[in-house]
């Protein structure tokens, strides 16, 4: 159980309350600014093809939110389980609606898709439904090998567009208690993609951000984000000390996590920076450490 717990508002006493201890997503072009950061970050980049390939589904999710919201009658009806993520990936009854998603998704890609991501469309689009519910299972709970790096891509897009827009609905309030269980997202149970230490009246909180919802929640930045021990952090740079993208890496649990100082560098998307810096992640893993996360926009297999 997490020690961040979603309430009833009427609810809300008592617990500690002095640091915001969840942010949930924000729709007001969420992904349009990603969709930007990825295109910018393609310029001169190695990996320019593929950045730009990831900021057209980024684009065609901002256009599938503003076109196709989530209707109100799907997943309205929550039960709040004490301690529990109200969506856990692994007990959500998954409404069609996401794969609406997936189907309006794809025919946006179409248009422009090269001969190989083409293959990748049509056999999803000439999928069962029941096939795409199998494949969707595998995914959220991690059997990427089981589902494959293409099809990963596009149902996790689709997923995760279905997951934000429910979690930026939610009409529960969060409260902090004493606890530890802060490894897992509390609103959808799901791992976290990097961490971000705040500026603005959050300056030098750190919250962890879902790759699944796009929530975020606080965790002090002296524990480990994976195992949650405390003496045996590290962190790694491919720059200066003060650089704004680092890796935290713990030799209790030998994993490592990205984390994004946006206080220094506010332009910097968790998603988009992260898969524009993977030298750091093949760095990390020469050095013997795991990645804890994963990005959205990237998936083995």
């Amino acid at each position: 159980m997490s020690s961040i717990k979603l309430i009833p508002p009427q609810e809300l006493r008592g617990g500690v309350q002095h640091i915001t201890p969840l942010l949930l997503p924000r729709l007001e072009q969420h992904y349009r600014l990603r969709a930007e950061r990825l295109r910018l970050l393609a310029e001169d980049h190695v990996m320019r093809d593929y950045l730009g390939f990831t900021a057209d589904i980024v684009a065609a999710q901002q256009q599938i939110l503003d076109t196709f919201q989530l209707p109100d009658n799907v997943n309205s009806r929550l039960e709040l389980i004490d301690g529990q993520a109200p969506l856990a990936y692994n007990q959500l009854p998954r409404d069609q609606y996401w794969q609406q998603l997936l189907s309006r998704l794809l025919g946006q890609l179409r248009p422009n898709a090269t001969v190989e991501t083409l293959v990748v469309i049509d056999e999803l689009q000439n999928s069962s439904a029941q096939q795409l519910e199998q494949w969707a299972d595998k995914l959220l709970a991690g059997d990427f090998s089981l589902v494959g790096s293409g099809r990963a891509l596009f149902l996790w897009s689709a997923l995760s567009l279905y997951w934000t827009q429910l979690a930026a609905r939610l009409p529960f309030e969060a409260v902090a208690e004493l606890g530890e269980q802060r490894q897992f997202c509390p609103v959808c149970a799901s791992v976290p993609s990097a961490s971000v230490v705040l500026g603005g009246d959050l300056t030098g909180l750190r919250y962890l951000h879902c790759g699944l919802c796009e929530s975020r929640w606080h965790m002090v930045r002296i524990k480990c984000s994976n195992c949650e021990q405390a003496d045996k952090l590290d962190y790694w740079s491919l720059e200066t000390q003060e650089a704004p993208l680092k890796a935290e890496s713990c030799s209790h649990c030998q994993s490592y996590l990205k984390i994004f100082y946006l206080d220094r560098a506010n332009y910097q998307d968790v998603v988009a920076d992260d898969l524009a810096s993977l030298a750091l992640d093949a760095e990390m893993e020469r050095e013997g450490f795991g990645r804890s996360g994963l990005n959205p926009l990237l998936f083995p297999g």
